[in-house]
């Protein structure tokens, strides 16, 4: 026992004297006694506790201040922060203790990071919208929050291996869907990179290991290649007599994995694994931009350069403060390469985001407080302001905001405005000014006139009309995409649909008297149920528009005539239910999940109890999918795919309903599969690709389906397979057809 003491202390001594290392060697003020009272306070009070890995807990909090100051580049106050950041949720002190020992600035970030603790998300997704608004509303007073908040979650991340498989596959879903973004959107480009290939590797093992081989295989080609590329472009950069530094810069596993799935391709059809990074030492601050151009026009003298893929981040950063210039080149032996030109400041700020930014201040040392907010978290106060009622309309909401690539616009008086890639002319009315989206009736880009859906591109003018006479529209709804657009829309249409209601209920409530009924909420459900509206709130808004005009029959239902037929106005026929009954019958009883049910356990499917679970149509899982298990709200157990697009949704609003699911198949049941094909069109081709499917792998073609045109066709195959390894098989031997170009799944 005393062996493991003393094994324990060195290795919690050890840690902070590194972190403390780390900390004086930063340009920060030194204030390493405040930091040892954090460490001893925070020691103290977690003294005996053991995280499931079986290390003592108080290594996490030392870990996640390590990532604050090492990788995100933060000072004393926020280093003492992550130190402490679990202490109140888990101990029996207070923020006012805190506060006591530390001030009102620590124990603010703490406060902020305890209401946000176990993850954003709750045990319903409105819970979980609350959290998130608590996250944001504590990030627009102290973006440390939020910066310590990514650390909290990069480590437990890189320590993932010691929950259980339904937390693993949780943890990452919300990792991917809020905090990787995040990262992101804060230019801390190596984390957020971090972050989303241990999210890839924990839900799918299998693909992960795969491209990292395939990785591994393909290195020393790489390299070859990499090496032909850079030969000539060090001679020009030695002859122009710039201090340089070339690096190769290789697709992360997850981007490649993501790649795959939305082109539909394989690991050898991406062209872009290999990526060329040009980091150069400009000769003052002012000439880097004029410099990246040159190091541009001479590169484009040795190899051709793609017009369309020129990017020009120098000029215009993106909001996140990224600057590079990206140009992609046609090598030698035929390849597309892309080759970001950087300054060695703009390389820093690319993968240390604000800690880089604070590093080229002006002077010498400098203070955290200094830090100004940025922009972005105006947008997040103005949606705050008017949220959307639904949880997970205000998650997106925010996400497509946020995360979104952004696109620059010109006003009438070309000034710049950022904003989100995909946004319409009418999103642009609504970013200047309220009134002006409410009443635009169109606008001219490019001096050109065009509809309030006109999607907009970078680089275009902009100029908004507005009538007086327009008001906004339910279907102005389908196409706007930022987060304010949406939310003012939601709110104005809210308030008019308010205001119909209003005028509804007025209309009831004096039909009601007139008749001699009273406004009891039976007597309304029962109108309401007459003209098929199930909502009260849907009942009053059709009666304000007139859609619904109250009259004998309304009368003759409250006075309880006409239930079984009579006058012919509403008839209920007795065998609808018996047939309803029948068919309940013959369904397959579904698996209700038990009270006390061991959720760290995975389920296994079976050939047998396959019939117990739902397996919903929005991803189709067959044998051999990367799956998990949701238990919905009537207890019973939904399939979905891992990747699906509506379990990332599960993970992230409903994380303790997750389960691991298996398979446990003996290829004894069919299960449907759609292959999509695509080539060039020849005579016997379609008997060819039945042959194969047919004869050679005696798979079953249940539906088959070719177009042509031009010469090009495009064919769909509806199939009965067993599992994956089918449909692996099937596509493997159709890519020996000739003429067959593009060959792919359809979830």
């Amino acid at each position: 026992m005393m062996k493991r003491e003393a094994a324990d202390e060195k290795l919690i001594n050890d840690a902070f004297q590194k972190l403390l290392n780390d900390y004086e060697q930063s340009r920060h003020r030194k204030k390493t006694d405040l930091i040892t009272k954090a460490f001893n306070f925070a020691k103290h009070a977690h003294k005996g506790v053991r995280r499931l890995s079986g290390e003592p807990y108080i290594m996490h909090p030392i870990a996640v201040a390590q990532i604050a100051c090492s990788e995100i580049g933060l000072g004393s106050t926020s280093i003492c922060s992550a130190l402490l950041h679990d202490v109140v949720e888990d101990t029996e002190y207070t923020v006012e203790d805190i506060e006591n020992m530390f001030g009102p600035k620590i124990a603010q970030i703490v406060d902020g990071l305890t209401k946000i603790s176990g993850g954003i998300f709750g045990e319903q997704a409105s819970a979980q919208a609350e959290n998130f608004k608590k996250l944001l509303l504590t990030m627009s007073e102290d973006i440390r929050v939020i910066l310590i908040k990514i650390a909290d979650r990069l480590h437990n991340m890189r320590t993932l291996d010691s929950q259980p498989a339904n937390k693993q596959y949780k943890i990452a879903g919300e990792t991917l869907y809020i905090y990787a973004p995040l990262a992101h959107r804060l230019g801390l480009y190596a984390i957020k990179s971090e972050l989303e290939n241990l999210s890839f590797r924990f839900e799918h093992p299998e693909d992960y290991a795969d491209i990292e081989r395939k990785l591994e295989d393909t290195k020393v080609s790489r390299h070859e290649l990499f090496d032909q590329f850079k030969a000539p472009i060090e001679e020009t950069l030695k002859r122009m007599g710039l201090k340089y530094e070339i690096r190769e810069r290789v697709k992360t596993p997850y981007s490649i994995w993501n790649k795959m799935q939305n082109k539909h391709v394989t690991f050898e059809e991406i062209y872009d694994i290999l990526a060329v990074r040009i980091i150069f030492k400009p000769s003052s601050r002012e000439a880097e931009a004029k410099e990246c151009f040159n190091i541009y026009v001479e590169l484009s003298r040795i190899y051709k350069s793609h017009p369309d893929r020129l990017r020009d981040w120098v000029n215009h950063p993106k909001s996140n403060g990224y600057q590079a210039l990206h140009v992609t080149l046609m090598s030698k032996q035929g390849h597309w390469i892309e080759v970001q030109i950087r300054s060695d400041r703009m390389d820093e700020i690319a993968e240390q985001g604000l800690a880089a930014h604070w590093k080229y201040k002006e002077g010498g040392e400098y203070s955290e407080d200094e830090n100004e907010l940025n922009e972005w978290l105006h947008t997040i106060k103005e949606i705050l302001d008017d949220p959307q009622p639904d949880a997970m309309d205000f998650l997106d909401a925010i996400k497509l905001n946020l995360f979104a690539s952004e696109i620059f616009i010109f006003t009438p008086r070309g000034e710049i405005k950022t904003m989100p890639s995909g946004c319409t002319a009418l999103d642009f009315a609504f970013s200047i000014h309220t009134f002006l989206g409410s009443h635009c009736i169109g606008a001219k880009v490019n001096h050109k006139l065009v509809p309030l859906s006109h999607k907009l591109n970078s680089g275009d003018q902009v100029e908004i009309l507005t009538s007086k006479s327009q008001h906004v529209q339910p279907s102005w709804i389908n196409f706007v995409s930022t987060a304010k657009a949406r939310a003012k829309i939601q709110a104005i249409l809210r308030r008019h649909s308010r205001e119909i209601q209003k005028t509804g209920e007025d209309i009831l409530n004096e039909w009601l008297k007139k008749n001699g009924f009273k406004p009891t909420t039976q007597a309304i459900s029962q109108l309401a149920e007459l003209h098929d509206l199930k909502q009260r709130e849907d009942f009053l808004q059709a009666l304000g528009e007139k859609n619904v005009i109250l009259g004998e029959k309304d009368s003759d239902e409250l006075k309880g005539k006409n239930k079984k037929g009579e006058g012919g106005w509403r008839r209920y026929v007795p065998f609808v239910k018996s047939n309803k009954k029948k068919e309940e019958e013959a369904q397959p009883e579904l698996f209700v999940v038990p009270e006390k049910f061991n959720r760290k356990k995975p389920i296994y499917i079976t050939d047998d109890n396959i019939t117990q679970y739902k397996f919903q149509t929005c991803c189709h899982p067959i044998p051999g999918d990367d799956v998990l298990g949701y238990i919905d709200n009537k207890n019973q157990i939904e399939i979905h795919k891992r990747a699906c697009p509506v379990a990332n949704r599960l993970k992230t609003s409903y994380g303790n309903r997750i389960l691991d699911a298996k398979w446990d198949m003996h290829r004894r049941l069919f299960f449907d599969a759609t292959i999509r094909l695509g080539g060039i069109d020849r005579r016997g081709l379609v008997n060819e690709v039945t042959r194969v499917i047919s004869n050679q792998l005696s798979v079953d073609i249940r539906k088959l389906m070719f177009t042509s045109e031009d010469g090009v066709f495009d064919g769909v195959i509806d199939l009965r397979v067993h599992d994956r390894e089918d449909v692996k098989d099937i596509i493997d031997k159709l890519k020996e057809v000739d003429d067959l170009k593009e060959i792919s799944q359809i979830m």
